[in-house]
């Protein structure tokens, strides 16, 4: 059980609101956001760090590959409660207590579908239902003393069996009680009662946490989650940049700072350290190949960009004529310092200190020199080309089967266009020529002549990381290898060259998957 256990409701702060944190999990659900065992380790260790209360990491019984990540982010959580995600039987639960119980503070999450939709599926009666809660509830428990329970969809769920099913599961020992918006249905005038209503009629509601998980297909998704906060629930399940299904979950960022900005009129804290949200609002970006919109709320591009004479004007006098927040609130450096190619070592050791990321001393010799070439090839180097730079080298030390050695295109006014390209496959240096539909085109033609491989271009997508037609591109690729998605990112100043090694990085990923023999997930359906 837990070394440590979890304090009982009455005794923590009535104020306190526990920030429970689904990247890692529901994020990954979205389409083409599947993350290496690696990355979900690097995104474990920030969220740990920065503060969130509960990790979910994983779906244990959905892969070996999922059951392992989950396992190793257990073992290395320092504070967080580590949870994972278990349908309602035996074999789920038992799967994933194996997977979590070395944590520190161990979590197991159980759910089933308790709309009229989700009981036609199920084919369960309201008794049955309400008998299988009770039993692997309690069976759960008796494996661990900190459970969490959901009913998906619950936001369609009649209400007095939803008082009924919630009754189930703290009568057979559960801690929190989660209540899904899973099809991001619901208002914050119904979320707040739904809440309230639990709370006043179901019998123990008082010894549980309350939590809410809200998604965001009518753009709700923050408004209902601190709705129900206001009428009692006391955890927020959120993901980075709003990572998940659909149109995503409630965005850990914009419920966060909605709380610090207006505490004056709701009240409550979180234990985030919001000086840490920009640094993983880009891991994460990196990571699932998902660019942030430009307006995104908080860690948008635009967030904190100013155009209008009038508002420029505002600023320069005082920033809170035009800024509700500032800048390093969130992780972002006051002034935008330029970088160029006089610049030493310690000066980049402070900057990158600045934008998140600490590096050993060999990592800053090898960031060096890759900003050295850069700041030949670029005027001014700003944050972003820098922290596109470090999310390049991340994406790097997948790119160990096929590695590019040499690109050449010839472009003309005409259709083919040709590329020339060299790899190392396992070391061993090859190289073809291709031809194709401009230059891109050709790029990954000679890649396939190189790699034969049968995959699916998902996505190709490209922006640019400053301004200047010296800028830097960051291109994101997306592969669909057999119905199982890869992603890649990379940037350069060559839009080619980002080109090839962002595929390169997803190609990488496809045939690491393929070698290790790992079977693909065959779990559709999660709680939400």
């Amino acid at each position: 059980m837990t070394d440590e256990p979890i304090p009982a409701p009455a005794a923590a702060d009535p104020n306190r609101v526990l920030i429970f944190d689904t990247t890692l999990r529901d994020g990954e659900q979205s389409p083409g956001a599947t993350m290496t065992h690696e990355e979900k380790l690097e995104i474990a260790q920030l969220l740990d760090e920065m503060g969130v209360d509960i990790i979910e990491a994983g779906f244990p019984i959905a892969s070996e590959g999922d059951f392992e990540a989950v396992k190793a982010i257990a073992e290395r959580a320092r504070e967080a409660v580590i949870c994972g995600l278990a349908r309602a039987n035996p074999t789920d639960i038992d799967r994933c207590w194996e997977a979590v119980r070395h944590a520190r503070r161990p979590r197991i999450h159980t759910f089933i579908g308790t709309s009229p939709l989700h009981r036609d599926i199920t084919r369960l009666t309201q008794d049955a239902m309400v008998e299988r809660i009770h039993a692997t509830v309690s069976h759960a428990r008796d494996l661990c003393d900190n459970v969490q329970w959901s009913p998906m969809d619950a936001t369609r769920t009649e209400r007095d069996f939803l008082c009924r099913v919630v009754a189930a599961a703290i009568s057979a020992g559960a801690t929190t009680i989660n209540i899904p918006d899973t099809v991001g249905y619901t208002a914050p005038r119904e979320s707040a009662d739904l809440i309230a209503m639990l709370r006043r009629e179901v019998p123990g509601a008082e010894e549980v946490v309350f939590a809410t998980h809200c998604h965001n297909d009518l753009g709700m998704a923050t408004a209902n989650a601190l709705a129900a906060v206001e009428a009692g629930a006391r955890q927020i399940e959120c993901t980075i940049n709003g990572l998940g299904e659909r149109a995503g979950n409630t965005a850990l960022e914009e419920v966060v700072m909605a709380l610090k900005v207006r505490h004056d009129i709701m009240p409550y804290t979180t234990g985030i350290d919001t000086r840490r949200i920009m640094q993983a609002s880009r891991l994460v970006s990196a990571v699932s190949g998902f660019p942030v919109q430009y307006n995104k709320a908080v860690v948008g591009k635009n967030a904190f960009a100013h155009e209008s004479g009038i508002h420029q004007d505002g600023m320069l006098k005082n920033a809170e004529t035009f800024e509700i927040m500032r800048p390093e609130d969130i992780g972002l450096t006051a002034t935008n310092l330029v970088m160029g190619k006089h610049s030493g070592r310690a000066a980049l050791r402070a900057k990158l200190k600045e934008l998140g990321y600490e590096l050993a001393d060999n990592q800053l010799a090898d960031a060096f020199v890759r900003f050295k070439a850069l700041a030949d090839r670029k005027k001014e180097v700003y944050d972003e080309d820098l922290v596109a730079l470090m999310q390049d080298s991340t994406a790097g030390a997948h790119q160990d089967l096929v590695v590019l050695k040499h690109l050449r295109v010839i472009c003309g006014t005409e259709s083919p266009q040709t590329a020339e390209m060299t790899l190392a496959l396992d070391g061993v240096e090859q190289a073809t020529t291709a031809t194709g539909d401009g230059p891109v085109d050709a790029t990954f033609a000679a890649v396939k002549a190189l790699v034969p491989h049968e995959v699916r271009l998902e996505l190709y997508q490209v922006h640019a990381v400053t301004e200047g037609t010296d800028a830097q591109a960051t291109v994101s690729v997306r592969l669909d290898s057999g119905g199982r998605i890869f992603t890649g990112q990379s940037a350069d100043t060559d839009t080619v060259v980002a080109s090839a090694k962002a595929y390169l990085v997803a190609l990488n990923k496809v045939l690491a998957f393929e070698r290790a023999g790992r079977p693909a997930t065959d779990i559709t359906a999660a709680v939400s």
